[in-house]
């Protein structure tokens, strides 16, 4: 039940994403669709939702069970993101639907190693989002973590697994390609999602040992 539990909140994660990226498709101005990305990961945050790009990032130290975990929440993420995609084609919005084709085009011809790259810098500020908005105190900061982390990396253009998810679904530009790329945009979150943790966690035990010599 518990896996249920993990997946149902990892749907809705999933699918609140598509309502920020079909903002950010629905608008000219790249600034202005960055904000309103945003929604996403706020509701996430708000209301304690499963999404794999932030749940990577507390990996370390976890065991198999947390790996299952994560494999739940990358499918029940998925799911959210393609339903969400696949409900937007049955729509007017055909503009959006283009401009998703028109981004993934640009996606799937970008080499592997710069969509991995793309994908460690997305998560990076994905780290600084999440754990902000749960380790500071003060309102008004946790909302402005989540808001200059989303806003930066749409803004620059960095890549997230889900979103991309959305993307490909709603553009439906689905193929071996497509899901390649994919599973090289989830490395590269992992990736970037555990840099700044692991890199802390390595300077804490190296001041713990420096104070234990003195």
């Amino acid at each position: 039940m518990k896996a249920l539990g993990d997946a149902c909140l990892g749907f809705l994660a999933g699918f609140v994403i598509t309502t920020g990226a079909s903002a950010y498709l629905s608008l000219d101005s790249t600034m202005a669709g960055a904000l309103m990305f945003v929604v996403g990961l706020f509701a996430i945050c708000s209301f304690g939702w499963n999404l794999f790009t932030g749940k990577v990032c507390y990996s370390i130290g976890k065991g198999p069970k947390y790996l299952g975990f994560l494999l739940v929440v990358w499918l029940s993420n998925f799911a959210g993101a393609a339903a969400g995609g696949g409900l937007i084609r049955l729509t007017r919005m055909e503009g959006v639907v283009e401009r998703a084709q028109a981004l993934c085009e640009l996606k799937l011809s970008d080499s592997l190693l710069s969509v991995f790259v793309l994908a460690i810098f997305c998560n990076v500020m994905i780290y600084i989002a999440v754990e902000g908005y749960r380790s500071i105190s003060y309102e008004l900061g946790k909302y402005m973590a989540v808001f200059f982390g989303v806003t930066v990396f749409v803004v620059c253009g960095f890549e997230h697994c889900i979103a991309n998810m959305y993307y490909l679904t709603a553009a439906g530009m689905w193929s071996g390609e497509a899901v390649v790329f994919i599973l090289v945009c989830t490395a590269g979150n992992a990736c970037g999602g555990l840099l700044i943790p692991a890199v802390t966690a390595l300077a804490r035990k190296g001041r713990e040992k420096s104070n234990a010599e003195l």
